[in-house]
């Protein structure tokens, strides 16, 4: 047999999101090419390592087993790879954070100047919602979660980063002078919420309580991109994040709608468990965001903070 590393990578994926189109998007390759790779690994094998039934790809008992295989392989390289940047004297290790789904407008820009400047690191960072990154957090899962509502049944410590900012946003302009005018629009219009679990929605419904407003057309969506799509194709209105909505915003595309109490503000906080005792890798990037976030939030959210 004359496999690759990369092959195993691959086949890896794919088993893991049961599909060559998402494992192509996950390593950030072609899907003709992970299609290519996924063949040529077969073919050192007289068994079938997947099957396609209707449209959808299964992995066989005998595939499970290779991939185990591969994943023992992968992470064995990983290890020697570590083991020689750390003789190096270089920062090596894994970094792991569950991010809350419209933090993944925010945390990519405290994150990339830190995973630059040290290649050792291995990044795992799950976007889901709320409800998804507290458990994480909780079950000791995660080193770090970035959340938008602090939570109230876990002991934690946090670093603020920069504001949350949530306008009412729909695709036409509406003018609303009065607490009549705001009644009666919340009456007439369709309001787009997010799914049960999101902080987002939390939000929305804690504003549209202390308000006293009377919603009589519902929608929920399971994602931001989701509910930002439904604005654009002009389904109704939602609260949404500034952080998301930048290009919209910017082309005019979409309309942030003027009302009293508005935007709503929370902070997006990095928190982890109190008393956690962190890894090296944890700790650096710890010190990086003390020392750097001011910097980041100046370069890269000016836009943001004067809006």
């Amino acid at each position: 047999m004359n496999y690759t590393l990369s092959q195993l990578q691959i086949f890896l994926k794919v088993t893991q999101t049961a599909s060559v189109t998402k494992a192509a998007e996950e390593l950030h390759i072609t899907q003709p090419a992970v299609s290519i790779q996924l063949n040529n690994f077969q073919k050192q094998f007289n068994i079938p390592l997947t099957e396609i039934v209707g449209r959808k790809l299964y992995v066989t008992d005998f595939g499970k087993e290779i991939a185990e295989a591969a994943e023992n392989i992968i992470n064995q390289v990983n290890a020697i790879n570590y083991k020689t940047m750390a003789y190096n004297g270089q920062l090596t290790g894994k970094l792991k954070l569950s991010v809350v789904s419209t933090g993944k407008y925010v945390m990519p820009y405290f994150l990339s100047d830190f995973v630059n400047q040290h290649k050792g690191i291995q990044l795992h960072m799950d976007v889901t919602n709320k409800a998804s990154v507290l458990k994480s957090l909780e079950k000791n899962e995660v080193d770090f979660s970035l959340v938008s509502i602090l939570p109230s049944t876990i002991n934690y410590e946090k670093i603020d980063l920069i504001q949350n900012k949530l306008y009412l946003v729909g695709k036409e302009k509406v003018s609303i002078k009065s607490k009549k005018s705001l009644a009666n629009f919340f009456e007439e219009i369709s309001l787009i919420y997010r799914e049960k679990g999101s902080g987002t929605r939390q939000t929305m419904e804690s504003f549209i309580k202390k308000n006293n407003i009377s919603v009589t057309k519902k929608m929920q969506l399971t994602s931001n991109e989701a509910v930002k799509q439904a604005l654009l194709a002009g389904m109704g209105y939602s609260f949404m994040p500034l952080i998301g909505i930048k290009s919209e915003i910017m082309n005019n595309s979409l309309s942030i709608i003027d009302i009293k109490g508005t935007p709503i503000k929370t902070t997006w906080s990095l928190i982890w468990l109190k008393g956690k005792k962190h890894s090296p890798v944890a700790s650096a990037y710890l010190q990086f965001l003390e020392e750097e976030k001011e910097k980041i939030k100046t370069s890269k959210f000016n836009w943001y903070e004067n809006y």
